[in-house]
């Protein structure tokens, strides 16, 4: 059996072949079966960006849908997936990129195997419950959800078991924690006594 190339590797290849004008839909077609992993991770960073998580949140509901029905790439808008981006700009976001992953990945690896398709699936099931938090329009609500979709998806690119097991906790207990928030508005405002 042969080693797992860490996800680093992967991108860095690449950004060095990337041609001039390149698209995002190029990157899903060369990522194969990292493309799920990667662009959750991307969706979950712009999710930290104050007031894009309600779109982020939005746009989530596409990969996690298609892992939950295993497909092999996520299909994303073709507004999104078509644009053509200069390569000299994405190799410097890459640059950025590359050296938090290599210091990730001395602590994520492949450990605890799990079934690919089974993993795909559970992941896409609580990634389309987090992007319905990030809807939410409470002040700082969307901050917990997106880094534990970046956890998910670090877990998900290194096949790290372990990772996956904090991630799936952590989501858990966000989404606890949004519950917790709604059914309090709910209660504070007496919509639900108007309601009944």
């Amino acid at each position: 059996m042969t080693a797992r190339v860490p996800t680093s590797v992967v991108l860095e290849d690449l950004f060095e072949r990337a041609p001039p004008d390149v698209t995002p839909a190029w990157f899903i077609a060369n990522l194969r079966e990292r493309s799920f992993g990667v662009v959750l991770l991307l969706m979950a960073l712009l999710g930290l960006v104050p007031g894009a998580s309600g779109i982020v949140g939005i746009l989530l509901a596409f990969p996690a849908l298609q892992m939950m029905l295993a497909h092999e790439a996520p299909v994303l808008p073709r507004l999104i997936v078509e644009r053509r981006l200069p390569v000299t700009k994405v190799r410097r976001v890459g640059n950025r990129i590359l050296p938090v992953l290599r210091r990730m990945e001395l602590v994520i690896r492949p450990r605890w195997p799990t079934p690919f398709e089974a993993t795909k699936r559970v992941v896409g099931l609580v990634v389309l419950l987090l992007a319905a938090t990030l809807v939410w329009p409470f002040p700082f609500s969307h901050i917990i959800p997106a880094l534990v979709i970046m956890l998910l998806s670090f877990a998900y690119l290194e096949e790290d078991g372990v990772l996956l097991c904090i991630a799936l906790f952590a989501a858990l207990a966000s989404l606890s924690v949004t519950g917790v928030t709604v059914w309090a508005a709910i209660r504070t405002t007496g919509w639900l006594e108007r309601w009944l």
